[in-house]
Formats: C-alpha cells, structure tokens, sequence
C-alpha cells in the first residue's frame, strides 16, 4: 500500500486508460474528488461519483473518449509526498503551449493553473495533464 494516494489515482487512471477502460473506482478521498471535479470542468473526463460499496466511500470516475482516442494523453504528477513543489504566479508556465494543465492546491482550494494566475495565487503544483 502506497503512502501517495493522488499518484495511486493517476495511476489507475493512466493503466485504464491505455487499456480503453470506460470507468475507473478508487477509494474515497476529498482530494481525489476535487481533481475529478476540475479534470470534469475542464473537459478530460466525463463524469464522476462518490458511492458507497460494503460500507467503504469510492470515487467512481467515467472517462472521456472522442472516435475512440482518449480525452487524456498524459497524467504526470508532479509533487510527491517526498518531494512538494510549489509555485508562484510569476514562475507558473503553461502546459504544453497551453494546451495542457496544470492542478494546483492553493488557499483557494483546487484549481488549474490559469485560474491560479485570475486570482493571483500559487500554491502546490499536483499534477499535468494534456
């Protein structure tokens, strides 16, 4: 078992998505929830849930897929347990040319990077996806 619980769900979702997986579960966590919510803002992923199974919350998370090819072509994460990496509004790049984001942590709660830099706020870099 993994101390990294935001890796382990990118994880899984990184295998089920090479493996043309419809939806993926992972165990419950508030975190996990707030990624899915900003990945579904964003357009990478179709749907997701909080259900309970034998008394244990999952996130049940639907990907998205367009003429078969997935919405999601890569998932890197960024900060680890062992390693946080944090960033200013000055120092934020973007992804890919744009055409990817970045999740962050802030004290305005979970958000992508362009928002970040509306609200004039950095915080802990968790994750890119493009």
């Amino acid at each position: 078992m993994s101390i990294d619980t935001v890796g382990d769900f990118l994880t899984v979702m990184r295998n089920a998505i090479k493996v043309s997986k419809r939806s993926i579960a992972v165990p419950f966590s508030q975190l996990k929830f707030e990624i899915a919510r900003v990945l579904k803002e964003e357009g990478y992923i179709k749907d997701f849930t909080k259900e309970a199974v034998d008394d244990k919350a999952k996130l049940v998370v639907q990907l998205k897929y367009v003429s078969g090819e997935p919405v999601i072509h890569e998932l890197v994460r960024v900060s680890t347990p062992g390693r946080r990496t944090y960033k200013g509004v000055q120092t934020m790049k973007p992804v890919i040319g744009g055409l990817g984001i970045a999740i962050l942590t802030t004290n305005a709660g979970v958000i992508t990077d362009g928002k970040a830099k509306k609200l004039a706020v950095g915080g802990e870099v968790l994750c890119y996806v493009w």
